[in-house]
């Protein structure tokens, strides 16, 4: 099995109407953050229905595929590319996360990032050293401080946060609204598991927040408690004695 075989498949798939309207929603006009971007026109619950026909395919495959000028070429490799690594031995696992992180310019939307960073980067680091998360967090990449906060929703289904809070406290000055969201959603989900660990996180930064961060941060509360923090009336809970 080789890309073009899979480029054939996924061609024949191709659908213009929902092509045009992909273009429009992922933002691919000039200066805009998905500029220049190409779409087929399939829809996320066809590529998982064909990942199991082309599981198979080696990684030099899915390389080549996640080099794609097409969107969803390159969001297949990443489907197919979570699957190995699940699958996968020791050895495996680390050759998918080495190529994953090499090749973060072809990880270049917030869907691709999203449906793979904690299944591929935060598995992989589960039981390592997570410096790196730290690194990606200040990098110049979007797509990288992007991967670096949604890596974390690994750790925090098992209930593990710091590194959570961690990336996001490096995250609160990003300038990018792609950042703000997915940080407030993280934050969102420590909270659902451990509200009080999320609120020591918002007490400390709700001033200074970006707004969507914030909001998206705060939308399982209630409404008087989200008033709270949107107003600044909420205050930093007090340290503990030393």
């Amino acid at each position: 099995m080789n890309a073009e075989f899979v480029h054939s498949a996924l061609q024949q798939l191709a659908d213009p109407a929902d092509a045009a309207h992909a273009q429009r929603y992922f933002k691919t006009g000039p200066g805009q953050y998905g500029e220049g971007d190409r779409f087929l026109g399939i829809r996320v619950p066809v590529l998982r229905r064909l990942v199991p026909r082309f599981v198979g395919a080696g990684l030099p495959v899915l390389l080549e595929l996640l080099h794609s000028p097409w969107h969803e070429e390159r969001l297949f490799a990443l489907l197919l590319m979570t699957t190995r690594f699940a699958r996968g031995s020791d050895q495996e696992q680390a050759a998918v996360y080495a190529h994953y992180l090499a090749n973060t310019q072809w990880i270049n939307n917030w869907d691709l990032v999203d449906c793979s960073a904690h299944a591929i980067v935060g598995a992989f680091l589960e039981r390592r050293d997570r410096t790196v998360l730290r690194d990606l967090a200040v990098s110049p990449s979007l797509w990288e401080r992007r991967i670096a906060i949604i890596a974390t929703l690994h750790f925090i289904r098992r209930h593990d946060f710091a590194d959570c809070l961690a990336v996001a406290g490096l995250l609160l000055h990003d300038r990018h609204d792609l950042i703000h969201k997915a940080a407030g959603w993280m934050l969102r989900e420590v909270g659902k598991r451990d509200q009080a660990a999320a609120e020591v996180f918002l007490r400390a930064h709700c001033r200074v927040m970006p707004r969507t961060m914030l909001r998206y941060a705060i939308e399982r509360l209630p409404q008087a408690a989200r008033m709270a923090y949107l107003q600044g009336r909420i205050e930093p809970l007090p340290s503990p004695p030393s």
